[in-house]
């Protein structure tokens, strides 16, 4: 299963309040201190001097900049609306020097353009569609239309074209930057709709698993009260005892189920380790005595092939118990060679009817499926049932083995 440990990077709107977490110190103070740099040396290269009209620019210049500064702390709605009311402001400001400035002089200046076009970068990557779609192409005019609102020459054009390509990047940087984050939380999205599937079915196959042996306990415990009565406290304990690990597993998992903005833990619920546990629960339920049979060694298998190989002998233990009638022995191996790892569970019972719309067989060969394994389940030989699956050592691709998962039944 895919980590989600990556997706933790580079600022991003945060939930509910549409706020972007602040840059890195160091970024941040390079950032207003090179928008500050430029307006000194606008000052310095005399841009702010024009009689009338330098104080205009100067005020249009830092309230560019305030908001550059301001703008972490405004949400996906506030800064394009904010940043669309200075677009219209500097736009403004244009016109009046036009109108204004005589045409020997020049607009030029470096400071305002530069905040424009960070807040241009900002409103493309995190701001609200609707009021993005405004601010961007306002924005775009605001920063190209500056150097010809005076007067239109070779010089005010070229410098209009290099501040349109500086537009252009930075529309392009944020517009990039905001559909990797939608791709990002596409595949957060996903991969929690993937958890969720997985804990679905962890539910159903321990539910069943604790609802059965539940059942049976009380079917001996029924027969016992009339025949050996001493037995009976200890076989209500052990009801007891089944009921709350079965609530505890119910609880823990449709509380992950519903933790739908908590990050889920990747780690598995049970693995090879367990299945002893398995069998020796199995046994000490009562009726039919189960063996474990190891081959091999299993600890550098991937989780995925261990968690797989517990749910085999849990649904496989889970059928015998609800199906298998007379059943007074039950073998399970757990065998691997190079290549692959292969689980198999017979019993010596005869089998009852199953039914065709169980979800237990069919969500167990979904699950060994998704690595690339196959199930067989199936009358055995000597006598009664059998289920075998045969797993991976290294698990493939889902998407390409998900349909190679069988159900061989008789």
């Amino acid at each position: 299963m895919a980590q989600a440990a990556d997706e933790t990077a580079a600022p991003t709107a945060t939930r509910g309040t549409g706020r972007a977490q602040v840059l890195p110190v160091p970024v941040w103070a390079l950032l207003v201190g090179g928008l500050a740099g430029l307006v000194v040396l606008d000052w310095a290269a005399g841009f702010y001097w024009v009689v009338n009209h330098g104080p205009a620019k100067l005020v249009g210049a830092l309230l560019a900049v305030g908001l550059v500064v301001a703008s972490p702390r405004l949400g996906s709605r506030a800064l394009p609306s904010t940043a669309c009311a200075l677009a219209v402001v500097s736009l403004c400001l244009s016109v009046w020097l036009h109108l204004e400035m005589p045409a020997a002089s020049q607009a030029l200046g470096f400071a305002e353009p530069a905040a424009l076009a960070w807040l241009l970068l900002t409103t493309a990557r995190r701001g609200q569609p609707s009021w993005a779609t405004a601010a961007v192409p306002l924005l775009c005019m605001a920063i190209v239309l500056r150097p010809v609102s005076v007067s239109v020459r070779q010089s005010t054009i070229i410098m209009a074209l290099l501040f349109a390509l500086a537009a252009v990047t930075a529309l392009g940087i944020g517009l990039g930057m905001r559909l990797l984050l939608a791709d990002r939380r596409r595949r957060a999205a996903a991969l929690r709709l993937e958890q969720r599937t997985e804990f679905a079915r962890d539910l159903h196959d321990f539910v069943a698993h604790h609802v059965t042996g539940i059942v049976v306990q009380a079917q001996g415990a029924q027969v016992m009260a009339d025949r050996r009565p001493e037995l009976l406290p200890p076989a209500l304990q052990r009801i007891e005892q089944a009921g709350t690990e079965a609530l505890t597993s119910m609880r823990h998992m449709v509380g992950m189920l519903r933790d739908a903005d908590g990050e889920v833990a990747l780690t598995p619920l049970a693995g090879i380790d367990e299945v002893r546990t398995l069998v020796e629960e199995f046994s000490t339920i009562g009726g039919a005595r189960a063996r474990l049979e190891w081959e091999g060694t299993f600890d550098d298998l991937p989780v995925e092939v261990t968690t797989t190989a517990h749910r085999v002998v849990m649904e496989a233990l889970t059928n015998v118990r609800k199906h298998a009638h007379g059943c007074t022995e039950v073998r399970v191996r757990v065998g691997r060679s190079e290549d692959r790892v292969t689980v198999r569970v017979s019993d010596d019972g005869r089998p009852r009817h199953v039914s065709d719309s169980g979800f237990g067989l069919k969500g167990l060969a979904e699950r060994v499926g998704l690595i690339g394994g196959t199930v067989q389940a199936g009358p055995v030989t000597a006598g009664g049932w059998g289920v075998e699956a045969t797993l991976p050592a290294s698990p493939v691709s889902t998407a390409s083995t998900a349909s190679t998962a069988r159900v061989a039944a008789s």
